[in-house]
């Protein structure tokens, strides 16, 4: 039986440590001081507290505010200006149709920004299901229950799906659940919950992992 590959998105599928997330942090830290009033050093320091606290800014800023989600998610994901930083390998696509087994993807992102990425990228007809963070009950990774909901919803037996993923707190989540665990990273160790270990991309088609 062929596994099912839940991938992450950023940093995984492209780069967006490049220019796509510095573009979506200073969004969130002007939407900070706009909507609660804050100079930029307050902000940053706001955005970045909420992020290691909670995992996402949002969630800080829902909990603590009042900030409605969507019209965070909305202004701080610009899409017409995101889609031209994007940076990816020339091979992904053809990495994904070459890979056995179904796939979907998991991102934190918001469903338009992710399904925008995807579209930019001509990878969207790969995967079977997308999962941005308002599909999940705006209950981002690592928590349990972000991936709960995908296994639930699609039927999935966790120890059949191969997570990959360059968070080691999200593979450490779904490694909890019974996954199995690829760490992309160009990192020289691995931990012990990670299963394989790659630098990039395209080492997955080698690994045979059935």
């Amino acid at each position: 039986m062929k596994p099912t590959w839940i991938f992450d998105l950023d940093d995984t599928l492209h780069h967006a440590s490049a220019a796509v997330f510095p573009h979506i942090n200073r969004c969130m830290t002007e939407f900070i001081m706009r909507h609660l009033g804050m100079n930029e050093d307050s902000a940053t320091e706001l955005r970045q507290r909420y992020w290691r606290q909670y995992g996402a800014t949002l969630k800080g800023l829902q909990q603590h505010h009042g900030i409605a989600p969507q019209t965070f998610l909305r202004d701080t994901h610009p899409m017409s200006e995101l889609e031209t930083l994007l940076v990816w390998q020339a091979q992904t696509a053809a990495l994904l149709r070459r890979l056995p087994g179904r796939k979907i993807l998991l991102s934190n992102g918001p469903q338009h920004y992710v399904e925008g990425v995807l579209r930019r990228m001509r990878i969207r007809r790969h995967f079977a299901s997308v999962y941005g963070v308002e599909r999940l009950d705006l209950q981002p990774k690592p928590h349990p229950r972000s991936f709960r909901t995908v296994l639930q919803r699609e039927g999935l037996d966790p120890v059949r799906c191969i997570m990959v993923e360059d968070s080691l707190a999200n593979l450490k989540a779904a490694k909890r659940l019974g996954m199995r665990t690829v760490w992309i990273s160009p990192s020289a160790r691995r931990p012990s919950y990670v299963d394989v270990h790659v630098r990039q991309l395209g080492e997955l088609l080698r690994l045979g992992l059935q």
